[in-house]
């Protein structure tokens, strides 16, 4: 089965699985060297997307036949010009082609049809490796749809703590590299196999965590991350599709969120605060990793929607938590 490499929780998986790909969402690996990322991004934006380029152009991933990116961010967004520009202009790279997908989330009907149309366009230029026809989409949907009931059961066992924050997310990573099938099975046998847990319940904000080093490093010192609002987490799966139709699906990737760079503050703090109650959170953390803006400016707001005890970590590594942001957050743990 050949490979679409995807960027972003907007992209619509649904389609790629449709047209008898696998899906792979692209990882960065923190710690790691991103020579070639900075050259061609800078290294003024994210760090993850500059990873991402680095083992997109080291062949790191395997071999792509197609990268479908979401407009969810800026550094997505630069992602996605850099790798055009670079399959137009160094063919000797090898890159495969890549599509932009664009999905906005305002609650308009205006905004539902243009969601659509972009949606019905990708499926067109995914269907020249095998045609999307109205059952492959509706089996397609059917399918990730029972995924993400059962990551939402795997979420109920975290908060029950019988599973650990680090575990519930590598879970959740390793189901966006694997045919649906094989997620659904993966998911449904690690709910028949829960850990005990225990600590400080902690919610976590702010940026996203394509993997578990942020979570071990704070389960490690006490804490049980509980919940969180970001796009590897429960933003995730939290939302299935009405029905097994593309419109359906077009409305299940606008109405999915609210995230932190494409939703205002008070939806965010609102969001924020509903899924922290529901958690049983005591503690929130706002992590906002370098050159990922948007977190500080929601963390004010989610404050004091959510009651808690908060600490703000600005301009953290990727894929680290300073000594001094621990440092910060351990007090209001103890203070829990």
């Amino acid at each position: 089965m050949s490979t679409v490499g995807y960027v972003g929780a907007d992209v619509p998986v649904e389609l790629i699985t449709a047209a008898g790909l696998r899906p792979l969402r692209l990882t960065g690996k923190p710690g790691e060297g991103s020579t070639l990322g900075d050259r061609y991004l800078g290294r003024g934006v994210d760090p993850v997307a500059r990873s991402v380029l680095t083992r997109i152009l080291t062949e790191d991933y395997g071999p792509l036949e197609a990268i479908v990116v979401s407009r969810d961010c800026e550094a997505s967004l630069r992602l996605f010009y850099a790798l055009r520009e670079l399959h137009r202009v160094e063919p000797a790279l090898g890159l495969p082609p890549v599509r932009l997908v664009d999905v906005l989330h305002l609650p308009h009907h205006t905004t539902t049809r243009y969601v659509h149309a972009k949606i019905a366009q990708l499926r067109e230029w995914l269907s020249r490796w095998h045609p999307i026809g109205d059952d492959d989409l509706a089996a397609a949907i059917t399918a990730h749809d029972t995924l993400r009931r059962s990551l939402g059961r795997l979420a109920d066992l975290r908060r029950a703590n019988r599973l650990s924050g680090t575990r519930f997310l590598e879970v959740v990573a390793e189901t966006t590299a694997l045919p649906v099938t094989e997620a659904i099975t993966l998911v449904d046998g690690v709910s028949a196999d829960p850990r005990e847990t225990e600590g400080v319940r902690l919610f976590l904000t702010g940026s996203s965590h394509d993997g578990p080093d942020v979570y071990e490093t704070l389960e490690r010192n006490g804490f049980l991350v509980v919940g969180e609002d970001h796009d590897w987490g429960e933003l995730l799966f939290a939302r299935t599709c009405a029905a097994p139709t593309e419109l359906a699906l077009a409305e299940r990737y606008q109405y999915n969120g609210p995230s932190a760079p494409r939703a205002s503050i008070r939806q965010r703090a609102a969001h924020t605060a509903a899924a922290a109650r529901a958690c049983g959170a005591e503690v929130l953390l706002s992590y906002a990793r370098v050159h990922d803006d948007a977190p500080p400016w929601d963390f004010p707001g989610q404050r004091a929607a959510t009651g808690l005890r908060a600490v703000l970590a600005e301009r953290q590594p990727y894929g680290e938590l300073t000594p001094e942001a621990l440092a910060a957050l351990v007090p209001a743990g103890a203070a829990a």
